[in-house]
């Protein structure tokens, strides 16, 4: 299957870049509204209290899934049902960390997020061909790194703190690998739509990270 960045022609409306900025800032505005909404009424211990096999089960499979419709559809309404179903299980796990964390410091974090996006997204911008360089090495960087985690956890049964600097770093060279992407492909609604899923994707891990930084103060 083809990513949404490997489209060159289409057959659909071209709008202007003003539109398919604001539809990608939108679409990612919604689903970070779900994700709000989803910490503020469901509770932790509902989430806990579903079987971990089952709850990771679901989890990757709403998530490819999600990312299988978005990837396969040129229908903008198609691949904004797959985003939601990436949004909903990325929300869950949000629940479940954030609520280890006091208020105040996940806002902290939800700034410094918001800044550091900010800054990639206009890196990206000024300078696509670098971006597109070290992609090759933010993929492998990350498969090193989630290797990695998967020893620490399952065997060392440790956490080492210099692994989310690293995770955070990655991703902030795929919010401006994916920005610069984004406006390398035919603007359209399906693709304004389709490359804000990816680039919430980046925004959530990134997130995630900078929290649990923040946490260890």
């Amino acid at each position: 299957m083809d990513s949404v960045f490997d489209r060159r022609e289409t057959t659909d409306k071209i709008i202007g870049n003003s539109a398919y900025n604001l539809i990608i800032g939108l679409t990612l505005l919604w689903g970070f509204a779900v994700n709000w909404f989803m910490v503020a009424h469901i509770p932790v211990d509902s989430i806990r209290s579903i079987d971990p096999i089952i709850f990771f089960i679901g989890y990757f499979a709403s998530c490819f899934f999600g990312i299988y419709l978005f990837n396969s559809s040129d229908k903008p309404i198609v691949s904004f049902i797959g985003y939601n179903f990436v949004v909903v299980p990325f929300g869950l796990i949000i629940n479940l960390v954030v609520s280890q964390y006091d208020p105040d410091l996940v806002l902290e974090a939800i700034k410094m997020t918001g800044m550091v996006t900010f800054v990639m997204m206009l890196l990206g911008t000024m300078y696509p061909a670098f971006f597109n360089k070290i992609a090759g090495g933010l993929t492998i960087a990350l498969l090193c790194v989630i290797i990695v985690e998967l020893i620490q956890i399952f065997i060392f049964k440790k956490h080492y703190g210099i692994m989310d600097w690293i995770v955070a770093l990655i991703f902030c060279g795929y919010i401006g690998y994916d920005w610069a992407r984004a406006n390398a492909i035919p603007k359209t609604v399906d693709n304004a739509i389709d490359s804000a899923a990816a680039l919430y994707m980046d925004i959530i891990n990134l997130f995630l990270r900078i929290l649990r930084i923040l946490g260890r103060r």
